[in-house]
């Protein structure tokens, strides 16, 4: 067996298997940590964990550091520069010297250059660069293109026939948008989709296998294709926002080709999976109350603010970790350099602190936008502003043109346990 096979083998052992099994060893003897991740990749109702978490404290320790549920220490250590975005260090002993030795130079969008890990200097710079070109003026642009993109996929489905929504509607809409950012022709646009649909499982913890191989192939096929996109769009460039970025400047310097990719990669992984896991959790929670609906039909102005009660009842991400750099303090709790703080963004969501009845789903809520789905800090979602316009525009547009349309049996959670949103959502389109 040659090393190009075994190298693979490694890195899943390393970045998923381990981890999971650990997780799974941790959720046996009850830690906080472990349950929360083996009950979230079951589906599971997670509302009593949330409150058990917060009831344990500011910040409670766990086998593999600590964890949060409450919204004002979530903000802390998200906003904290001596806790870092990273994935697990194995340190200088053989699990590191393996990581190293099996480390590819595929571009990934949860490893560096990728804004989600970098930290500044680097970070500063190219976020900075990076911002310049997603304005929130930018994102207004894509408004009328992305209600098109809506209507035509809602124009193709047929009204006599049940359909799965996520694959014929949650799914399309927002990898459509990325093709359009990214400069994609339409010829090729076919292929983006299915490289967004297999890319999207990158962002996750835990994968099997199969899972896994395929998103190591999907990330290198799209690593080689965007080699000769980023050329085209030299020798040619469009009006889109890759084009922008790639000539983007701040002090004479502009993106490393590296940057490019891991930012057009991010693009791709984290703009598809979230925005599709935001549509499908809203007609899940809206069709599960047509009160609410019904609210919204009457007051079509709330529906950027029933977008918020979305992202904050079912948020598309679970939770998010740091590791800590130093020995600090967060909420009056003792932090030791090397722990790993993980921020329980769902429960922070629903504290009692912060949201009035937080169980209840409330599309007129008046601070519904003050959720943590983004994160918060410098790592505060670069998306928020398109994520937030595609739901509003995909949510209003479906409901308007299938003002009957019912959930039908079947419907299946996906099996990750960072992102959150389903695999299926059947639908009957009147009723």
């Amino acid at each position: 067996m040659t090393e190009d096979h075994v190298k693979p083998a490694v890195r899943w052992g390393i970045g998923h298997a381990l981890p999971r099994a650990v997780l799974r060893l941790a959720a046996r003897r009850g830690d906080l940590q472990g349950r929360l991740t083996v009950e979230a990749s079951a589906g599971a109702d997670l509302t009593g964990l949330f409150d058990e978490i917060r009831s344990r404290g500011p910040l409670p320790t766990t086998e593999v550091g600590h964890t949060t549920a409450r919204h004002a220490v979530v903000k802390e250590v998200l906003t904290d520069d001596a806790l870092v975005t990273t994935r697990p260090r194995y340190g200088a002993g053989l699990l590191g010297k393996l990581a190293a030795w099996s480390a590819t130079d595929v571009t990934h969008p949860v490893q560096p250059p990728s804004l989600l890990v970098v930290e500044p200097p680097q970070h500063t710079r190219y976020r900075k660069l990076v911002t310049r070109v997603f304005t929130a003026r930018a994102v207004e642009q894509l408004r009328e293109r992305t209600q098109a993109i809506a209507d035509e996929l809602l124009d193709g489905l047929d009204p006599a026939h049940p359909v799965d929504l996520i694959e014929t509607y949650c799914g399309l809409l927002p990898v459509t948008v990325i093709s359009e950012i990214l400069g994609v022709p339409p010829q090729e646009r076919a292929a983006v989709l299915a490289l967004g649909a297999a890319a999207a499982p990158s962002l996750d913890l835990g994968l099997s296998w199969r899972v896994f191989r395929s998103v190591e192939t999907t990330l290198s096929t799209f690593d080689a294709w965007l080699t000769r996109h980023l050329d085209a769009l030299r020798a040619n460039p469009g009006d889109n926002l890759l084009s922008r970025l790639i000539t983007a400047r701040e002090d004479g310097e502009g993106l490393t080709d590296r940057e490019l990719k891991a930012t057009a990669g991010l693009v791709l992984a984290a703009g598809f999976e979230t925005t599709v896991n935001l549509l499908g959790n809203g007609i899940a929670l809206l069709t599960r109350d047509p009160e609410q609906l019904a609210v919204l039909r009457a007051r079509p102005e709330l529906w950027a603010n029933a977008v918020d009660e979305v992202l904050r009842v079912d948020p598309p991400v679970l939770m998010t970790g740091r590791m800590c750099l130093r020995d600090t303090t967060i909420a009056g709790v003792p932090v030791r350099r090397g722990r790993l703080v993980t921020t329980v963004l769902a429960a922070a969501n629903r504290d009692p602190a912060v949201f009035e009845n937080p169980q209840a789903f409330d599309v007129t809520r008046p601070n519904a936008r003050d959720h943590v789905s983004f994160g918060a800090g410098r790592h505060y979602c670069l998306g928020a502003q398109l994520a937030r316009m595609e739901g509003e525009i995909g949510l209003r547009s479906i409901f308007d043109r299938f003002p009957d349309l019912r959930p039908l049996p079947g419907a299946h959670r996906r099996p990750t346990r960072i992102l959150r949103g389903f695999e299926r959502l059947p639908t009957a389109l009147h009723g």
